[in-house]
């Protein structure tokens, strides 16, 4: 019973931390664009996050409570691994202002406390196969959906006055709501799916049915880790890669939005970060290529292509430890 409430316990602070970590992509863009002041923008938006779950179905938790690993095949120790993995790689990245992916962390956590307890036979590949495409993928179409979106709305507007630039920013209101509705839908089922996962690996659930208070305290967890804000990557989103202008906000929205909501609706766990990032690089590089610092995109790059590796292996040192120890 303490090691199921341990891994609850654990999966509610990787949702916290998921949230506290992804606010910065939510709010960036409004509060660099000055469509709304810091706190007002992040109590929004946690409002928006906690709704989403409740919305749009459980097929993202589905896929990370059965799609990656056989919960039959597991115990409850390397649920508490993989998310300990998780969460220490995602407090370093935070720590460096760097916009790492909680996604990309917590598959990696899963797949180094999987073969470090029972080796890879536990690992679903077909599945793990679409999760890891899903996930390099979507950083690309944020690219692509923000560089035409942006040049969408550039031909709508080519003869528009300056007053546009009013509505761009009220406009971020509501694609600001969207965006946050977009990320609870998909990333705090990811915390649904792992709570749900160790109720199956400890006896509490014959099969995959979400109970209502999992999707109550995991839609809470993400909401406040958002009210929280992450204003060391507020910076870097809001302003390293070029100066965000309202036109740049509401177009990096309702991009990130679109890719992220179809990615929940076909039970996808996207990166958010990564999503919203590379959003802004296709809003920024439709308007001007050598307006966009590549240098910064390129250090967050390499973070997301490390997040796996480093965070499978401290999840599989974790779970070694666990096991010496326990």
């Amino acid at each position: 019973m303490l090691t199921l409430i341990l891994a609850i316990v654990l999966a509610l602070v990787f949702g916290y931390l998921n949230g506290f970590n992804d606010a910065s992509g939510m709010v960036a863009t409004i509060i660099s664009s000055r469509a709304m002041s810091p706190r007002l923008a992040l109590t929004l938006t946690a409002m928006a996050e906690f709704c989403g779950p409740l919305l749009f179905g459980v097929a993202v938790a589905r896929t990370i409570a059965s799609g990656i690993v056989t919960p039959q095949q597991i115990t409850l120790y390397v649920i508490i691994a993989a998310l300990a993995g998780a969460i220490v790689w995602g407090g370093i990245t935070w720590f460096f202002g760097i916009p790492s992916s909680s996604s990309h962390a917590l598959v990696g956590g899963l797949i180094g406390s999987v073969a470090a307890s029972v080796g890879l036979r536990a690992i679903n590949f077909s599945g793990l196969s679409t999760v890891l495409a899903v996930l390099f993928a979507s950083p690309v179409i944020g690219l692509v959906v923000g560089f035409l979106m942006t040049k969408c709305i550039y031909f709508l507007a080519r003869h528009a006055s300056m007053r546009v630039n009013w509505f761009f920013k009220k406009a971020q209101i509501i694609t600001g709501v969207i965006l946050g509705l977009s990320h609870g839908a998909n990333d705090a089922q990811k915390t649904i799916g792992m709570i749900t996962m160790a109720l199956i690996i400890a006896g509490r659930l014959p099969d995959f049915e979400v109970p209502l208070w999992v999707t109550l305290v995991s839609a809470a967890a993400m909401s406040l880790g958002v009210s929280g804000g992450g204003w060391r990557l507020i910076r870097t989103l809001g302003g390293k890669f070029y100066k965000i202008r309202p036109v740049h906000g509401f177009a990096t929205q309702l991009s990130a939005a679109s890719v992220v909501l179809a990615a929940a609706a076909l039970g996808g766990p996207v990166s958010t970060t990564q999503v919203i990032s590379s959003a802004i690089l296709g809003v920024g590089s439709a308007e001007r290529l050598n307006k966009v610092r590549w240098g910064v995109a390129g250090q967050i790059a390499i973070a997301w292509l490390l997040t796996i590796p480093f965070s499978a292996a401290l999840s599989a040192l974790l779970y070694m430890l666990f096991e010496a120890i326990l």
